[in-house]
């Protein structure tokens, strides 16, 4: 089963500073179709203009997962932790047991990115915060872990069942995931246009994939994909 959710159809919140979709319900958005999907919770497509940003706030027992597709994000926590993120790279913060951040955009130019919720296994835990760089050209041609729970991945940590991964696809090529039919995949092209086992998908479009065990990206274009593999 694959599920296309376009672009146009998802939730939406403008505050001038920040402009979000929403993929799954999210704040004021609620749509009892698409509260989660899988452990999957949150899959927010955030526009943040320059200076501008989240404040300090409080978050507990969540996988937070961040995607820089332009521009940087810059953050900081009651733990201690800094750090700055750019296009193409990722950050994963464990809440854990809670914890305190801010998420501001410091850059001259407007950040877009994607922020991933996904839910742990556990409750609790000391909370954590990572960043790592991924360079597009390893993600060339292939699915390649950013932030995964599952053994043996090369990826930042995260305490779930539930893989993040990126690829890079040139116009006419293909890369093939495999899975288990009980998953739950969600897939988005960051930038252009493919098809997922024949149905079109279009940037910034989502796709929610289950009963497959293998799935065939085939680029009409230049695209950048994002995809959360999950229980």
């Amino acid at each position: 089963m694959i599920d296309i959710r376009k672009f146009a159809t998802l939730g939406s919140a403008n505050h001038g500073w920040l402009d979000a979709r929403h993929h799954f319900s999210f704040a004021d958005y609620h749509d009892p179709d698409r509260v989660q999907w899988g452990n999957i919770r949150v899959w927010n497509d955030d526009t943040i203009a320059p200076h501008s940003g989240f404040p300090p706030h409080p978050h507990s027992s969540m996988e937070i997962v961040t995607y820089v597709r332009n521009g940087a994000i810059s953050h900081r926590d009651n733990m201690g932790n800094s750090g700055r993120t750019q296009a193409g790279d990722v950050q994963v913060m464990s809440a854990g047991s809670g914890i305190v951040h801010s998420e501001y955009n410091l850059e001259d130019e407007p950040t877009d990115l994607f922020q991933i919720w996904i839910m742990p296994d556990r409750q609790g835990g000391a909370p954590t915060w990572g960043t790592r760089p991924f360079p597009q050209s390893d993600r060339a041609g292939q699915f390649v872990p950013l932030a995964s729970g599952i053994a043996g991945d090369d990826a930042l940590p995260i305490r779930a069942d539930a893989r993040v991964s990126g690829a890079t696809l040139k116009a006419g090529e293909a890369a093939e995931y495999h899975t288990d039919k009980s998953r739950h995949l969600y897939l988005v092209p960051a930038t252009g246009t493919v098809e997922v086992n024949g149905k079109r998908l279009c940037a910034r479009d989502g796709a929610a994939i289950t009963g497959e065990d293998v799935i065939v990206v085939r680029a009409l274009e230049d695209s950048e994909l994002v995809l959360v593999d999950a229980a």
